[in-house]
């Protein structure tokens, strides 16, 4: 679930299944789901676009994803490149609720994080889940906030 919230963190929900339009992949990149092997690549990945020390070590990280009982390999949509480089990702809990969604910066612009986040809207109304959470920082997170409320996530309170 997600963490104590900060003074300008707030909870975003999309209603399912609502109007889905299906994921554009940009030319050039492929979507699969996580494997054990991605482990090493993606906590790269969190770490770089992150940058907030709260992962821990590799070790540490992958120990607590690996036993949270939220966590469903199936449910953490990878994208990479033509070179097997790991561009974005989305991370989601089993409950309906996206982690994380992280673009390597060397990779914006392309339009992943929006097929992701079609690609995880989907994922979930074909599971039957009535609404998918997330949470952001309204100031560090703008453009990002954009890109939530064009795809239709809207404000909710943080009790639910």
């Amino acid at each position: 679930m997600p963490s104590p919230q900060g003074e300008n963190d707030v909870r975003l929900r999309r209603l399912l299944p609502g109007d889905l339009l299906p994921a554009r992949w940009p030319a050039g990149f492929v979507m699969r789901t996580f494997q054990a092997s991605d482990a090493a690549a993606l906590y790269e990945l969190l770490e770089l676009v992150f940058d907030d020390g709260m992962n821990g070590s590799f070790d540490q990280w992958w120990s607590r994803l690996e036993a949270d009982s939220e966590f469903d390999p199936e449910l953490c949509f990878l994208v990479f490149d033509h070179d097997g480089r790991l561009a974005g990702a989305a991370l989601s809990w089993t409950s309906g609720f996206l982690k994380d969604l992280a673009v390597d910066p060397a990779f914006r612009g392309k339009g992943i994080a929006e097929a992701l986040l079609w690609h995880v809207f989907a994922s979930f109304a074909a599971r039957g889940v009535s609404h998918i959470d997330l949470k952001t920082n309204l100031v560090d997170n703008a453009a990002a906030v954009r890109l939530y409320a064009r795809l239709g996530m809207v404000e909710v309170d943080w009790g639910g």
